[in-house]
């Protein structure tokens, strides 16, 4: 199902292809990640152990800004993982400002024991796909996030 604004052609395959991209996007979300609630882990609570796991020890907002989560949900991820014991806060010796988060064994050993899962849900997810339309698929995606407004924000 399409668009029914009224506007121009443009404009209508324009929202079509959003709209598409925007269902497509949501749907693998969710079935992809539908594992998580058995380990009672939210989809950001997964991509910062995830993070952590592969990149290593970040600050908070080197964190926020590669799961492209605000400062303030981060906060409440980092707070709530903290709390399970699967990550920890320190504090740099050369900045007492500025806290390191890094995952604690048990926090590995959880995305050890889920990686495997995710990682099969998303390959069923992407069988739909032929290796040449993943490709196609993954060099669209990178040409739309790399894409910046030259105008600025649209008013």
């Amino acid at each position: 199902m399409g668009t029914r604004y009224r506007g121009t052609e443009s404009e209508k395959r324009v929202l079509d292809a959003y709209i598409a991209l925007m269902r497509a996007a949501e749907g693998v979300t969710a079935r992809a990640h539908a594992h998580l609630a058995a380990k009672d882990l939210t989809i950001g609570q997964f991509g910062a152990l995830e993070a952590l796991f592969h990149v290593g020890p970040m600050r908070p907002g080197d964190l926020s800004r590669k799961l492209l989560r605000s400062p303030g949900n981060m906060t409440v991820v980092l707070k709530n993982l903290e709390t399970r014991g699967l990550i920890k806060r320190e504090t740099r010796e050369d900045d007492r400002r500025c806290s390191i988060v890094a995952l604690t064994q048990k926090g590995a050993d959880l995305v050890r024991s889920v990686f495997p899962r995710h990682v099969r849900a998303l390959g069923m997810e992407f069988d739909a796909l032929t290796a040449a339309e993943r490709d196609q698929l993954a060099a669209i995606a990178r040409k739309l996030a790399g894409r910046r407004n030259p105008a600025g924000p649209v008013e």
